[in-house]
């Protein structure tokens, strides 16, 4: 497929391209030369709402062998924002509202942006001989035995988890989003949450009533609820 257009691209939303803009990348060719720069292809997915490092790498299978001529990209009038959990809200026809975002420090939003390389490179972790009995299925147990060639990590046997593969300390446990989350089930339990940097997730026993009653609440004191009904 011919890319010749931003809009061309696999997964490329239209309100990125006005991130890309921002970014001070207007055409394919300088898209092109950002995904295959180590440090440029971190601050695209940081900036880039629901852009992740498979999308990326997507980018890069497209553009690799790419040579036709580049167009600058169309102007567009409808806005799109990021797609992680409840991170858009239709209000009209082609309209939508951004929902609240956390006030990251340097540190968290860099932090993030690499959380997301690494989960996407990291391996799939499967139990022992899951392939060999259906029963076992793939989730994953530490390999036990004084046999087990999997425990002595023999060459050519499924990776077994370990620290190396964990993300950065200073965002483990943070929402995509950024936001620390906090589990309620109550409206007196967002009193004490601070919308600048934490955002509530109501428990699901909570009935339909109550839960309510807890998003309207919320939405006066400008708190971001992770798993609104609507």
């Amino acid at each position: 497929m011919s890319i010749k257009t931003l809009s061309d691209l696999p997964g490329l939303k239209e309100g990125n391209i006005k991130e890309l803009e921002q970014m001070g990348i207007t055409s394919v060719s300088e898209l092109k030369d950002a995904v295959f720069d180590d440090e440029k292809v971190k601050e695209v997915i940081k900036n880039l709402s629901g852009v992740g490092p498979k999308t990326v790498e997507g980018w890069k299978a497209a553009l690799k062998d790419d040579a036709q001529p580049k167009a600058e990209p169309k102007s567009k009038e409808v806005e799109i924002v990021e797609e992680e959990e409840d991170e858009a809200e239709i209000v009209e026809s082609g309209e939508y509202a951004v929902k609240i975002k956390p006030e990251l420090s340097d540190e968290v939003s860099e932090g993030l942006a690499m959380r997301a390389i690494i989960s996407g490179r990291r391996p799939a972790f499967k139990r022992q001989e899951w392939h060999r009995y259906a029963k076992l299925g793939e989730k994953w147990r530490k390999p036990k035995g004084i046999h087990s060639k999997m425990k002595r990590r023999v060459k050519r046997r499924e990776p077994i988890v370990d620290i190396g593969f964990r993300g950065p300390a200073s965002v483990r446990g943070l929402h995509p989003s950024g936001f620390e989350e906090v589990l309620i089930y109550n409206v007196d339990g967002l009193d004490d949450i601070d919308p600048k940097v934490q955002a509530v997730r109501i428990g699901g026993t909570v009935g339909t009533k109550k839960r309510i009653a807890i998003e309207d609440r919320a939405a006066e004191l400008g708190i971001r609820v992770l798993n609104r009904m609507v």
